[in-house]
């Protein structure tokens, strides 16, 4: 749930947020006080919730990646018989969300086979790091830093880089090899289109001048990802939905050729959707909503054919607002990627959310700068006072065993306030979620620290 900049008459992209649209003017309260910790207790009625959810959490040893995984035996257990498994953060600038993330990633390649990471940055960009984590080529510093611009620009963190060379370095030594997969699609560099003509010019060459000339508008755009975003968005709509016409006219030839590859059809139907997503209006609320829930499916539709494609089981990492199977922004994300995931592969898809108790996050600002802000200690009420009264700091709790107990099952089935921290700054932060409709499992955090941005 990434912040990009909105032209004023339609979506950037499908990586626009609902987010940035939410008035500011709850932000602070939803930020609340940092005086530190309550020491208030939990409410009599909650006591019988906490001590239920208390008997299915298991301690982490740490939120950073590498040493020993025992402590995560049992959230191995939990993910077996789900192909694709999402990995949420609450929000997308706090430091330890991303490194118990990528704790959680290495355990589940390790010990329980996981081949892929889909995650919430462009295809394009992805298939830039994983030559990097297949092959060494490539520093990726320079890809991050290439690729991860504007409303991309809070992936370029410290964090991410630990975790893509610790890819890296699995693939130089191990036969199980690890993926990189983007699933967003708001931009699509020059090498996108030139794997499709190369491959066309190879094995259906009378297709090259028709499909030169569907995508030469799109090949025009200047160079760099964020130049090349904003020159689409300057486009008329009328020529916005020209290119996205000749898009999918593109993929229609190929996906109707005599000889077909499935890896260039996908690519060609992602640009179909990339170029649509400019044609949406978010001054129109029904295409504000269109706009939500054609980028939550077509993640949804990415990773699962990746799954299908490759036989890899998949780990989903995105925004806890995606994974989920509930919407927390009904009016602009009516139907999630976890909905949509669920839809598609039924209990084959686990959705693990995060939540954090207080700290600090990193977030865009209304001029595109950076900056940090504070969130919690959470109030009470909310689902994370509750779930911070389980006498572990740092845990992960299987909220479909909890809720076999029926005042734990009435709790988790209530909307309450929850730290769903978007990627701008003012936000409101804590929306109202009722976690056991909303998740499978959650990972808790008592504090994190804002993310560290690599130069």
């Amino acid at each position: 749930m990434m912040q990009v900049t909105l032209r004023r008459t339609s979506a950037v992209v499908a990586l626009a947020l609902a987010a940035l649209l939410i008035p500011a003017a709850s932000a602070t309260a939803a930020a609340g006080p940092r005086a530190g910790s309550s020491t208030a207790p939990v409410a009599a009625s909650d006591r019988a919730v906490v001590a239920g959810l208390q008997r299915h959490a298991h301690p982490l040893r740490s939120t950073e990646p590498g040493g020993s995984g025992n402590d995560l035996a049992a959230f191995g257990a939990m993910t077996r018989g789900a192909t694709v498994v999402g990995l949420g953060e609450a929000s997308h600038g706090s430091r330890e969300v991303f490194t118990v993330k990528d704790r959680l990633f290495r355990h589940l390649v390790e010990r329980e086979g996981f081949s892929a990471l889909a995650t919430e940055m462009s295809w394009s960009a992805a298939a830039r790091l994983n030559t990097y984590v297949l092959t060494g080529e490539g520093d990726p510093q320079q890809i991050m830093r290439e690729e991860f611009q504007d409303g991309y620009l809070l992936l370029n963190t410290d964090e991410l880089l630990t975790m893509f060379r610790w890819m890296r370095e699995h693939n130089r030594t191990s036969a199980h090899k690890v993926h990189v997969l983007g699933m967003d699609f708001s931009d699509a560099g020059p090498e996108q289109y030139e794997r499709i003509l190369t491959w066309a010019a190879a094995h259906e060459p009378g297709l090259v001048p028709e499909l030169r000339r569907r995508y030469a508008a799109l090949r025009a755009l200047p160079g760099g990802v964020a130049t090349r975003m904003a020159a689409h968005n300057a486009l008329p709509l009328a020529e916005r939905k020209a290119v996205a016409e000749d898009a999918e006219a593109a993929y229609r030839l190929l996906a109707t050729a005599d000889r077909q590859d499935p890896w260039v059809r996908e690519e060609a139907w992602i640009i179909s959707q990339l170029a649509t997503s400019y044609t949406f209006d978010v001054d129109d609320p029904a295409q504000a909503a269109a706009m939500g829930r054609q980028r939550d499916r077509v993640m949804a539709e990415i990773a699962v054919w990746w799954q299908r494609q490759t036989g890899d089981r998949v780990v989903v990492s995105a925004h806890d607002g995606h994974i989920s199977y509930e919407t927390v922004m009904p009016a602009y994300y009516p139907v999630t990627t976890g909905a949509a995931l669920r839809e598609l592969i039924g209990s084959k898809y686990l959705a693990v959310g995060t939540s954090l108790y207080e700290g600090d996050y990193r977030a865009r600002t209304a001029t595109g700068d950076t900056g940090v802000f504070p969130v919690g200690p959470a109030a009470p009420g909310s689902n994370e006072y509750v779930l911070d009264k389980i006498r572990r700091r740092d845990f992960y709790v299987d909220l479909r065993a909890a809720g076999r107990d029926r005042v734990v099952r009435d709790w988790l089935n209530t909307a309450r306030p929850t730290f769903v921290v978007p990627g701008r700054y003012p936000n409101r932060a804590a929306p109202p979620l009722a976690l056991g409709r909303g998740y499978d499992v959650v990972v808790h955090l008592h504090q994190v620290h804002a993310s560290v941005l690599l130069p």
